[in-house]
């Protein structure tokens, strides 16, 4: 070892790992988490900041809104396409840093650009594209740390990463609401703006309070962090889990699962806001999103007890009878609905979105592993085995990345899907069996190839 660079790196030997391995593979999971946290809270910035667009002199329509919140989503799912094979090409602690750096680029133009009602829908829009720098972190934060643990220990590192980063949307949520009453920076950020509601708002400070921590954290992947040599790839190694069959069908079943989680933390606020508009959206929405999160490493650790597929498995069936649970709580031409039973089984949905990120994600080193030793005979020597397995790690890292981003476009159907529903019917329910229906076909195709017995990958 040398540095901030690993040249010998063996976390699946059991004495190397007690004895050097976990420390330092803690010590970068315990950087890259408060690292991806911020990167969420950038991402989604704009599901807590366009509740209070129009309150300081913004003209936007109620489908303007939505592509705000969604665009974000769109953009963070096409980033981290790039983003899931930039760690073997770069190191993880270059990367790391400079994925951290560029998220102040957003930050520090929405606290200028909320300061003048004048400005223009599409600065919002470029804004919010460029809020997808830290959707596309996820990708190469998960690919990263999954090469520092052995495989029996992964379900629990990359639901503390994952579950933990995903805190970042709650936080966003709950610290923006707080942070746009008071004058944070005083004058140095610029004057508060006058509220359609009384009072004032410094709305600068949505964009101008990650900054600090931003620095921070960039500065402890540089120096804290460290890169794998024997995790470097080319793009061309990678690349051979676009030939595998079971890299898309991992990409579908995690659209569902993390592709839910994020496109239901975009759109909750604008959702209560438009179906429950007596009631302050920026008070429950954050509550969601943390939920979701925290779950997260539960279902790590539940997925290396009881298996990954089956635990997917259950929670896209319960995932399919909450929202039929939420049809029957909104407001229509049976009544008024109800607020409280809406948000009780939107916290459910969450609760399953966060457990069925990691069982997820928990399946594919099992799958890519188990594919790769079936191609191993009785004569392969014990580099083939070696060999075998580093292949193994590379692809499962790589569709890590990868189906993140795939599944990160779920922050921008989900909502845009609210949007158009209403826009079309009056109400969010077109959108709601579009999502029961797609959660129809995650079960079948999680039974078929994962759960059931003679399934081509039990897992």
């Amino acid at each position: 070892m040398a540095g901030s660079t690993l040249t010998d790196w063996r976390p699946e030997d059991d004495a190397f790992w007690n004895e050097t391995g976990r420390r330092i593979a803690n010590r970068n999971l315990a950087i890259s988490i408060p690292a991806l946290l911020l990167a969420f809270a950038i991402w989604m910035m704009f599901s807590a900041v366009v509740v209070s667009l129009p309150k300081v002199g913004f003209r936007f329509d109620t489908d303007q809104l939505f592509w705000l919140t969604a665009l974000p989503g769109l953009s963070g799912a096409t980033m981290r396409i790039f983003y899931a094979f930039l760690v073997p090409i770069f190191g993880g602690r270059r990367w790391t840093a400079i994925s951290t750096a560029l998220l102040m680029i957003p930050a520090v133009w929405l606290g200028f650009a909320v300061q003048d009602p004048a400005t223009p829908f599409w600065h919002f829009m470029m804004i919010a594209i460029l809020c997808g720098f830290g959707g596309g972190n996820f990708a190469s934060s998960m690919s990263n740390i999954s090469f520092f643990f052995p495989k029996a220990k992964q379900g629990y590192a990359l639901g503390m990463n994952a579950g933990l980063g995903n805190v970042g949307v709650s936080v966003t949520q709950f610290l923006i609401p707080a942070v746009i009453t008071v004058g944070v920076f005083g004058s140095i950020a610029g004057a508060p703006q006058a509220s359609s509601e009384g009072g004032t708002l410094y709305l600068q400070n949505a964009g101008f309070i990650w900054l600090p921590f931003l620095l921070a954290c960039t500065l402890a992947a540089w120096f804290g962090m460290n890169d794998i040599t024997s995790a470097r790839s080319s793009f061309a190694e990678q690349s051979v889990i676009f030939r595998r069959k079971h890299n898309w069908l991992i990409c579908w079943l995690y659209t569902g699962t993390f592709g839910s989680f994020i496109g239901y933390s975009a759109g909750f606020p604008m959702l209560i806001k438009t179906q429950f508009p007596e009631v302050n959206a920026l008070s429950y929405a954050f509550l969601g999103p943390l939920v979701g999160a925290l779950a997260r490493p539960l279902g790590g650790w539940l997925s290396d007890r009881l298996g990954g597929a089956m635990l997917t498995f259950w929670v896209f069936v319960l995932m399919a009878a909450a929202v039929f649970g939420v049809l029957l709580t909104l407001p229509g031409a049976g009544g008024e609905g109800s607020f409280m039973g809406f948000l009780g089984i939107f916290m459910l949905l969450f609760v399953l979105t966060g457990i069925g990120n990691a069982s997820t994600f928990r399946m594919i080193p099992i799958i890519f592993r188990t594919r790769r030793e079936r191609e191993l005979t009785p004569d392969s020597t014990d580099e083939d085995r070696a060999l075998a397995a580093r292949r193994a790690g590379i692809e499962s890292a790589a569709v890590i990345g990868f189906s993140s981003a795939i599944g990160a476009y779920g922050g921008f159907f989900i909502p845009k899907s609210y949007g158009t529903s209403i826009a079309l019917t009056g109400g969010p329910e077109m959108a709601l069996y579009g999502f029961v229906a797609f959660y129809a076909t995650c079960i079948a195709i999680t039974w078929w190839w994962y759960f059931r017995r003679g399934a081509e990958v039990r897992c």
